[in-house]
């Protein structure tokens, strides 16, 4: 890393979109009361937040193309801020979703541009290892959400989250606008936008890496969407679901520090591919088990452990043949797989079954990583 003040901003920026999602989870279930709808809909909010970085993505990875990475991350966290500011006075539940989805365009920024940024200084395992600081580091970000959110909830509603996420998005404007540096190679051309879309297509490696990741993000998502009502039904007050973010944190961050060591010690990425994709499946097992019991946090503990373990691999190695287009492959590469996250976290509102969700995702995870193993002898 050129910058030794870049790293802890880039950190920022990516745990920003995930500290958005958590911290506004806790308020689904006082935005249901206040708005008078059903939790399977109050649940879709957060379903169409994810649903809305899709088009962001594209968005602001083809934008950091063309204008450069400093620009499009000022521009995104900008007009997040707007959004903010406008949901804080809305009156109607469809109004509030109209300006989740606007926020998500906005907060999308967050994400692919900094994930750009990285690839731009990085390459290799260097970047492998960049990435798996960032799971270890972004472990946090459930545990900052949910305890911040739970708290914020209890005392204000839904609006002292939504208030606290206005006044973090216009600090980190703040920074970035401040330290952000230009890192988009000066003599990079710009790559044609859909005939890297149709390259990418036509890559069933792309393929691959998108549902993994789509598919790890969901089970993960899964316990935020379903959570606050899963312990409403056991009595419990918002607060207990916020105290359940610090054993999620510390999963996660097990995931990604065993990732780490397991990389220096020569297993491969497949290898641990295939042991987070068997801890979500036990995960499963045991929230099927205790589902009506509290302990059921217990094994959301293996979920978010195999999170930990996986998004490092995949996020590092999933663009590494399109080093000459990172921003336009970056945002349909995040388009794709934030389709699929949002598409489905529909489902699991619709559904309302967090363990059924959790067993599906870790199955199609090991069969994707088994036929990738197999398929390349």
């Amino acid at each position: 890393m050129n910058n030794r003040f870049l790293l802890p901003l880039a950190l920022a920026l990516l745990m920003f979109p995930q500290i958005a999602q958590t911290l506004y989870s806790p308020a689904l279930s006082d935005i249901g009361q206040a708005f008078g709808v059903a939790p399977g809909q109050a649940a879709q909010s957060l379903s169409l937040f994810v649903l809305g970085f899709a088009p962001g993505v594209l968005l602001w990875g083809r934008l950091s193309d063309r204008w450069g990475r400093r620009p499009a991350l000022l521009g995104g966290l900008a007009l997040y801020a707007l959004a903010l500011v406008l949901e804080l006075q809305v009156r109607s539940f469809s109004a509030l979703l109209l300006c989740q989805a606007l926020a998500a365009l906005g907060a999308a920024a967050g994400s692919v541009v900094t994930q750009t940024l990285l690839r731009d200084l990085l390459r290799g395992s260097e970047l492998v290892r960049v990435f798996s600081l960032v799971g270890m580091l972004l472990a946090a970000s459930p545990a900052i959400g949910l305890f911040s959110g739970s708290a914020l909830v209890q005392a204000w509603g839904y609006r002292g989250a939504l208030g606290a996420l206005l006044l973090l998005a216009l600090a980190l404007l703040g920074w970035c606008a401040r330290a952000l540096p230009e890192t988009r190679p000066p003599t990079q051309p710009l790559a044609p936008l859909f005939a890297t879309l149709w390259q990418m297509l036509g890559d069933p490696g792309i393929w691959r890496s998108a549902l993994l990741v789509a598919l790890f993000n969901i089970a993960l998502l899964s316990y935020y969407s379903l959570g606050p009502f899963l312990f409403r039904e056991l009595g419990q007050g918002v607060q207990w679901f916020g105290y359940s973010g610090a054993l999620l944190a510390l999963g996660a961050g097990l995931g990604a520090w065993l990732n780490r060591r397991l990389l220096a010690r020569g297993w491969s990425a497949r290898r641990l591919l295939v042991v987070a994709a068997l801890s979500v499946l036990l995960g499963a097992g045991g929230v099927q088990a205790l589902q009506h019991s509290l302990w059921l946090v217990l094994p959301m503990f293996g979920v978010v452990l195999g999170f930990g373990l996986a998004i490092p691999n995949i996020l590092g190695s999933a663009l590494a043949a399109y080093g000459d287009r990172l921003g336009s492959a970056g945002a349909w590469f995040g388009l794709l797989y934030y389709l699929l996250i949002g598409a489905g976290l529909l489902l699991v509102a619709w559904a309302q079954a967090l363990a059924a969700s959790l067993a599906i995702c870790g199955a199609a995870a090991l069969m994707l990583v088994l036929w990738r193993v197999a398929g390349r002898g």
